[in-house]
């Protein structure tokens, strides 16, 4: 075990001051989801029984723009100067990097939205009650977005409009993150309870984990043959 957290808390740091480096990428992101926030209230006025009904679906459709938006520098400065060619040389197993590298992408990029995402609530008037479940569940939904999105990110690797390429795979994968963790909030505001889409998120969490890290060290073999 310990022969396996070094090579992952090594890679981890790195990316997490590589991160700190380019913070005005990672703060890009962070005022991408809140002006996109802000913006609905004023678009559709003042209407408080119709703010609080699109509150959930704009802060997630929020959301996975902005993940969206930062996905293609996942692996891209690494295959720029060689460094990817190196971890996919190295005796250390691809997965775990993999999901070093996507670990350290989501507390730069998801974690500061799910911190962000209650305060931003507010301006929709949610129920104070319902601010807990509408954050775990971007808590639990904001880390799959992040490793099937690894996975586009590795597949269009290289590729001119890779960006765009990127949307079109990825977003697909998205819907049923985006459905569940809405839904969530939806379903507390309703009086039914959340307990089964936050339960789905869990399970859809657990299977990414254990399968986009090896998709997506196939891509990169490929990508960089």
């Amino acid at each position: 075990m310990n022969g396996l957290l070094g090579p992952f808390v090594a890679v981890l740091r790195r990316d997490l001051m590589l991160a700190w480096r380019g913070r005005a990428d990672v703060l890009v992101t962070l005022a991408f989801f809140i002006v996109v926030v802000c913006l609905f209230p004023f678009g559709i006025g003042p209407e408080t029984n119709q703010l609080r009904a699109i509150a959930p679906g704009v802060l997630w459709v929020a959301a996975l723009l902005s993940t969206l938006l930062s996905l293609h520098r996942l692996f891209a400065q690494d295959h720029a100067d060689g460094t990817l060619e190196q971890l996919l040389l190295s005796p250390e197993p691809t997965a775990l990097w993999v999901v070093a590298k996507v670990s350290a992408h989501w507390i730069v990029t998801g974690l500061p939205l799910v911190v962000a995402a209650p305060g931003l609530a507010l301006l929709f008037d949610v129920e104070q009650e319902a601010l807990g479940v509408l954050t775990l569940s971007l808590a639990l939904g904001s880390p799959i977005l992040a490793l099937l999105g690894a996975v586009g990110a590795a597949l269009t690797l290289g590729l001119r409009g890779g960006g765009v390429l990127l949307a079109l795979l990825v977003l697909p994968l998205f819907v049923p993150v985006l459905i569940f963790g809405a839904g969530a909030v939806d379903a507390h505001l309703s009086g039914t309870g959340a307990a089964a889409q936050l339960l789905l998120l869990g399970g859809g969490l657990l299977g990414a984990l254990a399968l986009t890290p090896f998709a997506c060290a196939a891509a990169l073999r490929i990508a960089v043959e």
